[in-house]
């Protein structure tokens, strides 16, 4: 928290701090806040070199960021909005209510889109875009924004496809019901499952988060290489506070700020509480947040109270309100909601006389319904709206909200998020709450509702989401005119090495590099690295293409004088990730699922350690093959041999083996070059020409031997699997004899001896003769 700076109690310094004041006041009046933030600067600065330490900003008042007086009217129909976010909210629990009355455990959650639905309608009706016009003789439409929602509020999402006639009624009836034959509703956001509705597979494990501002950044890259035109597109990643605790969540802000990334908006749903109960029980998650992103160089805006504070702020000339809730941790926040409005007139107001006499005019049900901002339209659209103005860095938006909002008896309670089922009178008073047109039977029912598609309300859904572009969340895969390079392009290296000593790592780096020179398809190529690049031979394809630095290269590198420099480009091509494997598993997310989201067909090409891939990075793979991504997974120095100098926690034994789990992965161990080159020939094909939803693990090897050709007829054996190296020799009258002879007890038998017991099904048949080290 920030240092707060005590009031002197000299009355004359008093009086000089109070003259100080007051001329800054008469600046910003006269020229701006701009001219006080540079005369702010230029004290500080002379501060620090007068040996004078200053507190620090990295957390400021408790209060909205944007005040009052800064505010710009809110342009919607706020009637017509508040009947349908109703309407939404009654369709999301009624959805889950429902599932759980006639089938006990299926599961579900209503209390987080209870506390996020305004904080998406605000983004549903005012700023999330479907598409964005083209420029150019061409103007094809550019793809609109990109959102990730929180997992746990896919119910309200399907609620608002409902009223948007995207879905009907049986469809929501059958949600968490994925039935053969029956068109059910997955879980939580799933383009597998639901390949026409989500982009993003996203639940509260911090992968969404994560996804987000490596897409954001991925924008950046394709833009800056001229792959797709420049738009105002933003990346939206919606998160709850409990989520913030997973170190993917935060791990990557600094990149996200180090780039430059104005295309990327968090939202935090600070509804203080996780699953078991408060997230900072002791302190204040926004505090600690807001410390966290100003200190990683975020554009942070702070949604804390509803406008009905507002008249309480002036009512107020002593600071004592702000100073009282500066006082309260999130514990005692959660109590105040949860416990009505006598008791926050009693713990909150109390405790100081003026106070209560602030509140003296209000009854305990007036001091029970004051609004936290992410429950404030007006507050929510100025922040977002100064959030998609702000350039030069990403923005954070930190929207305080109640757990459970609406929900008579349970919100703000530490079971909040566990709640799946209503009472009758819970339902009762839920209409009540919401104004909702319902009868006291259909209230008991709780099934899903929406008014006729002529009601003004519906019309007004519709009307906002076309001005917009569309209907989001949407998944379109267009179709995409893909030449894959045959297999005669692959003719080096299917040739073998003519005695030479290669690595198959040496053969992949070789091939990339043929790959990204190709006229077609070069260009699309997306290597991605982290920083092993000189480990896998890299250095010619950095000389050749660069990497990617979205400034450029602003020094002159200490290597500039040979041939094999490093090369940074705004335009480069490789992206060359640092020491982060999650991260890099991100970009290759955003590549490999770049033919749905931007129509490119961008082929990635991720190469690490095999050993620190699978097991590192396990989830994010998982959410990988969820996206329906497509690319290559290079797992380098594989095997038991390549790093036995680093210790057995380097060798890789099993890596294919946690491959094998993911159904849409593909894996491979190939031995010799021409292996390599048919399945990357066969992979580009299928996934790109052909449209086959999958992806590729190949692992390659470090040692050095001979590659020999190609055998004929063997390309479908190399794909399958299994194939014959060569014909093995005829058998002799004594091999014959020998092989009738029954098995000793720990023998192999002859199979075993002759063709080994490797654990890879392709390592089977391939002889004895030019075997390449065994691994």
């Amino acid at each position: 928290m920030a240092t707060k700076v005590a009031v002197p109690a000299d009355p004359e310094l008093q009086s000089e701090i109070a003259e100080w004041i007051e001329a800054f006041d008469e600046v910003i009046v006269a020229e701006g806040a701009d001219q006080g933030a540079t005369l702010m600067e230029a004290l500080r600065k002379r501060a620090t070199e007068a040996g004078i330490q200053t507190p620090g900003e990295l957390v400021t008042e408790y209060r909205n960021t944007i005040p009052k007086h800064e505010e710009v009217p809110y342009p919607g129909d706020r009637e017509l909005e508040r009947k349908v976010e109703s309407l939404l909210r009654w369709n999301a629990m009624a959805m889950v209510h429902g599932q759980n009355k006639k089938d006990a455990g299926i599961g579900g959650h209503i209390a987080t889109y209870s506390s996020l639905a305004t904080l998406l309608e605000v983004g549903f009706n005012h700023f999330f875009r479907a598409q964005y016009p083209g420029s150019g003789t061409q103007g094809q439409k550019q793809p609109g924004d990109f959102i990730y929602f929180q997992g746990h509020a896919s119910p309200g999402v399907y609620a608002r496809a409902y009223l948007e006639g995207r879905f009907d009624e049986d469809r929501l009836l059958h949600f968490r019901h994925e039935l053969r034959g029956k068109a059910g509703l997955s879980s939580y956001p799933h383009p597998w499952l639901m390949p026409d509705f989500w982009r993003f597979p996203t639940v509260s494990m911090g992968i969404g988060p994560l996804n987000a501002i490596y897409q954001a950044r991925f924008m950046r890259y394709l833009e800056n290489r001229a792959l797709i035109e420049k738009t105002p597109r933003k990346v939206w990643a919606f998160v709850g506070d409990g989520e913030t605790d997973e170190v993917d969540t935060l791990g990557a802000i600094t990149m996200a700020s180090r780039e430059k990334l104005d295309n990327l908006i968090f939202v935090i749903n600070c509804n203080l509480q996780r699953l078991d109960g408060p997230v900072r029980g002791n302190m204040r998650v926004i505090d600690e947040l807001e410390g966290v992103f100003r200190g990683a160089n975020w554009n942070v805006i702070k949604v804390v109270w509803g406008s009905d504070w507002d008249r309480l702020f002036e009512r107020d000339h002593t600071g004592l309100l702000l100073r009282r809730m500066e006082e309260c941790v999130d514990g005692d926040f959660q109590a105040f909601k949860a416990k009505g409005g006598a008791y926050l007139r009693r713990e909150f107001f109390g405790k100081y006389p003026e106070l209560l006499e602030l509140v003296a005019d209000y009854t305990d049900e007036q001091l029970a319904a004051l609004h936290r901002g992410g429950h404030d339209p007006a507050k929510i659209f100025n922040a977002y709206k100064r959030a998609v103005e702000h350039a030069g860095g990403p923005t954070v938006i930190l929207a305080k909200t109640v757990k459970g909002y609406g929900f008579a008896g349970t919100q703000a309670r530490n079971a909040s998020h566990q709640e799946k089922k209503l009472t009758d009178e819970a339902l009762a008073a839920f209409v009540k709450q919401f104004d909702l047109p319902l009868s006291d039977e259909q209230a008991r029912n709780a099934k899903p509702w929406k008014p006729a598609e002529n009601a003004p309300e519906i019309a007004y859904l519709h009307a906002r989401r076309q001005a917009l572009g569309g209907y989001l969340p949407a998944r379109t895969v267009a179709p995409l005119a893909f030449e894959a390079p045959p297999l005669p392009f692959f003719a080096e290296w299917t040739a073998g090495s003519k005695g030479r000593e290669v690595s198959t790592t040496m053969g992949f780096v070789s091939i990339l590099r043929a790959l990204m020179k190709d006229p077609k398809i070069g260009r699309l190529i997306v290597p991605i690295v982290p920083d092993e690049g000189r480990t896998f031979g890299l250095e010619s394809a950095v000389r050749q293409v660069g990497i990617y630095a979205s400034e450029g290269q602003k020094y002159k590198p200490h290597d500039s004088d040979v041939m094999l420099y490093y090369r940074e480009e705004r335009d480069g091509q490789i992206l060359e990730e640092g020491i982060t494997e999650a991260g890099s598993m991100a970009s290759f997310t955003a590549a490999g699922t770049a033919y749905a989201n931007y129509n490119l067909p961008a082929i990635p090409f991720y190469m690490y350690y095999s050993m620190f891939g699978f097991q590192r990075v396990g989830d994010m793979i998982w959410a990988f093959a969820d996206s329906r991504g497509k690319g290559f997974l290079m797992g380098g120095t594989a095997g038991r041999t390549t790093m036995l100098g680093e210790g057995l926690q380097h060798q890789d034994g099993h890596s294919h083996l946690l491959a094998s789990t993911v159904p849409t992965c593909r894996s491979y161990d190939p031995a010799y070059v021409y292996e390599l080159a048919v399945i990357l020939e066969d992979g580009i094909r299928r996934m790109y020409a052909e449209g086959e939803d999958c992806f590729y693990y190949l692992t390659m090897y470090n040692e050095d031997y001979a590659m020999p050709p190609m055998p004929e007829e063997t390309r479908e054996g190399i794909v399958r699997g299994l194939y014959r190296f060569r014909p093995a020799p005829a058998p002799t009258a004594d091999k014959m004899a020998a092989d009738k002879t029954p098995a000793k007890k720990g023998r192999p038998g002859p199979v075993a001896q002759l063709f080994g017991s490797g654990p890879i099904l392709n390592e089977a048949l391939r002889g004895q003769a030019q075997q390449p080290p065994q691994c």
